[in-house]
């Protein structure tokens, strides 16, 4: 499973990309065959609240999952994020065993 991160607007720093990676591993107990995950971080109008998008895209066979947030905190938001695609991931797993 490949993990891509890209901040834009301003640079992820390294406590935050190591966070992300171990919360992104995770996703492999919902649904093994992930072949890549690729989270977004971006500052929308820097002096507001609630100004930080996050946004992660899944492939698998067949598919490709997409969640997006808008939080105070990228570590907030990675977590509403990834909570959100286990349930996806989940509920495309049960449709591929009903194949």
């Amino acid at each position: 499973m490949e993990i891509r991160i890209q901040s834009i607007r301003f640079d992820a720093t390294e406590k935050l990309q190591e966070f992300i990676n171990k919360k992104a591993e995770k996703l492999q107990k919902s649904y093994e065959d992930i072949q890549k995950v690729e989270v977004q971080l971006k500052v929308v109008k820097p002096a507001t609240a609630m100004n930080k998008e996050t946004s992660i895209t899944v492939t698998v066979p067949g598919t490709t999952l997409f969640v997006e947030k808008t939080c105070d905190t990228f570590e907030e938001g990675v977590d509403l994020c990834l909570d959100a695609m286990k349930v996806q991931l989940t509920k495309y797993k049960e449709k591929q065993r009903g194949k």
